[in-house]
């Protein structure tokens, strides 16, 4: 396979530095599976008259809490408790009342709970108010998806990623009981305490520390771009995968393209991104890109952090949202994923080039399975969902052809007749077209239908001189049976 088709992060080579993180990564996960958690979900109650900047979330409480709950097990901690406190209003001092934390604090004493994860984003005050008052480690949603990210991180751009997002996040906290800016990569920074290797640190280290990391970050990013001109070179579009954390984009990648990568259940399996080449029905070639899940509440230090990795989705040709269908919560976690391509700048109306794959078709129930159909018939063609089961790869074949279709949209059909001598023109075609139909005359000559990218269109209309330009994508479409 050629090299500009593979382009994983700045992996690394040097085995002894894998053994290393291998042992380091074990370490965390035995120290955290012996880490007795408490997982609350405070969250407010819908109120009619609630003021607008506190927004109640349109997901139902026991679903937010078992998420919270997934999150920690993420990363192997043992939760021995989860519990939803409902709020009127937040506590400025705490964010839950005192009540409930004297109740909460009986609760960490009995059952020798060590960490308590909040399901909110807390102030400083607010967390090192409530280590006082419960007794225990306390963190928050940022918190803890900074450190499964860091956990996950497989390549040093995404471990500079994480550090940068975790150095912002501790900045306006200034904890002093914290290893964070001597570790390579952010794992388990809220297991340490005072007595544990301390870092007496402040503004202006943590700022030099950040300072270095996007230099080494622009490093990256301008390999990435040199990776992304290469692709440029030769026409073949570019397809990413997002959709929310879980969706089963892994697998689906997997599926299409005959990869390995890390499909797991469990949140955030994929953090770095993985890039394969794909061969459509009609013999095009794509390269498809598997990104980071997103998730509700994604803090804007990671989305800025991982602003290098997620290039590959602001630049791609066609968008893959992925979409967990048979989740509960489906509708709520594809708007959370259409807001954060918002902030990248991506319109997820925009049928031209996203397109809804409604994954996990296999694990509903045959009256839901036979509403949705329902509801797919009825919306336009252009915004009509592919419904696909990654696992048994039912409704692949017509999620190929939907990625096709989208790509001719912005291509031209030409076609043309080779002598049987101009072998290099049309090894040059191959290269640098796409080859629709091919058929070889008695005398030998070929005639050939190609798609080709507006970049390339005047290189081919140039070298051929007998070529022909359909006069209508619409005509492109129809020749090539999309």
């Amino acid at each position: 396979m050629n090299s500009y088709i593979e382009t994983p992060a700045s992996p690394v080579h040097d085995q002894s530095a894998q053994v290393g993180w291998s042992s380091k990564a074990d370490a965390e996960k035995q120290l955290a599976s012996h880490t007795h958690t408490l997982v609350i979900g405070p969250y407010l109650k819908e109120r009619p008259n609630r003021a607008p900047d506190k927004i109640v979330s349109l997901r139902a409480p026991e679903a937010r809490l078992e998420e919270a709950s997934g999150l920690a097990l993420a990363i192997d901690l043992d939760v021995l408790a989860a519990q939803i406190v409902f709020l009127s209003d937040i506590r400025p001092a705490t964010y839950i009342g005192i009540g409930k934390i004297e109740e909460l604090a009986a609760l960490i004493k009995d059952k020798d709970i060590s960490l308590v994860v909040m399901d909110c984003a807390l102030s400083p005050v607010q967390q090192r108010n409530l280590e006082k008052s419960l007794g225990a480690k306390v963190i928050d949603r940022t918190g803890l998806i900074l450190e499964i990210f860091g956990r996950r991180a497989r390549t040093r751009e995404g471990a500079l990623q994480v550090e940068l997002a975790h150095l912002t996040y501790q900045k306006s906290r200034l904890v002093r009981s914290w290893t964070h800016l001597e570790r390579q990569r952010g794992g388990f920074g809220f297991l340490g305490g005072p007595g544990e290797t301390q870092i007496e640190t402040d503004r202006r280290l943590i700022q030099e520390r950040m300072v270095k990391i996007e230099r080494e970050l622009d490093g990256v990013k301008k390999t990435r771009g040199l990776h992304r001109k290469s692709r440029e070179d030769v026409p073949f579009p570019l397809v990413a995968l997002v959709g929310y954390t879980n969706a089963g984009k892994s697998t689906l990648f997997n599926r299409l393209t005959d990869a390995t990568v890390l499909a797991q259940d469990m949140l955030f399996a994929t953090l770095d991104p993985t890039l394969r080449a794909l061969k459509l029905p009609h013999g095009g070639r794509i390269i498809l890109s598997d990104t980071v899940g997103f998730i509700s509440d994604l803090p804007t230090m990671l989305v800025s952090a991982f602003r290098a990795t997620l290039e590959e989705v602001i630049s791609a040709d066609v968008i893959l949202h992925v979409r967990d269908i048979a989740h509960e919560d489906a509708q709520a976690q594809g708007a959370d994923v259409d807001g954060i391509l918002k902030t990248l700048g991506i319109d997820p109306q925009d049928h031209d080039r996203v397109i809804e794959v409604w994954n996990k078709i296999d694990q509903i129930e045959p009256e839901r399975r036979a509403s949705l159909l329902d509801i797919v018939s009825q919306r336009a063609d252009a915004s009509r969902p592919i419904l696909v089961s990654a696992v048994t790869g039912e409704g692949l074949n017509g999620l190929k052809q939907a990625i096709e279709t989208r790509i001719a949209r912005g291509r031209s059909l030409v076609q043309l007749v080779l002598p049987p001598h101009d072998g290099a023109g049309l090894h040059w075609l191959y290269t640098n077209a796409e080859i629709l139909h091919r058929n070889a005359d008695e005398d030998g000559a070929v005639q050939l239908t190609l798609r080709v990218a507006p970049e390339r269109l005047d290189q081919v209309m140039r070298r051929f001189s007998a070529a022909r330009l359909q006069p209508t994508p619409m005509r492109a479409l129809e020749i090539s049976g999309v």
